[in-house]
């Protein structure tokens, strides 16, 4: 794996388990809204499994995020508006 990979990898755990954590929702809820299983989902906040682009996608629309900043890329949540 390439360290860009790594950190990638890294900087998404943290922020959907901060994400999570923030608004004070259980990984049995976000694995309910993603329709897996919460120990896949805890793999995923662990970094032990990559996050697959439709669950990236769909938490960024979940927490209402830009996608580049679940991701890593920026540090402005810069909030998506309502549809």
């Amino acid at each position: 794996m390439s360290c860009c990979i790594v950190i990638a990898v890294m900087n998404v755990r943290l922020r959907i388990r901060d994400l999570r954590e923030d608004n004070n929702i259980s990984q049995q809820a976000v694995a309910k809204f993603l329709q897996c299983d919460q120990s896949l989902y805890s793999k995923y906040e662990r970094g032990e499994r990559e996050l697959p682009l439709r669950y990236a996608v769909a938490l960024a629309e979940y927490y209402k995020v830009n996608l580049d900043y679940l991701v890593g890329r920026t540090n402005q949540r810069a909030l998506i508006p309502n549809k």
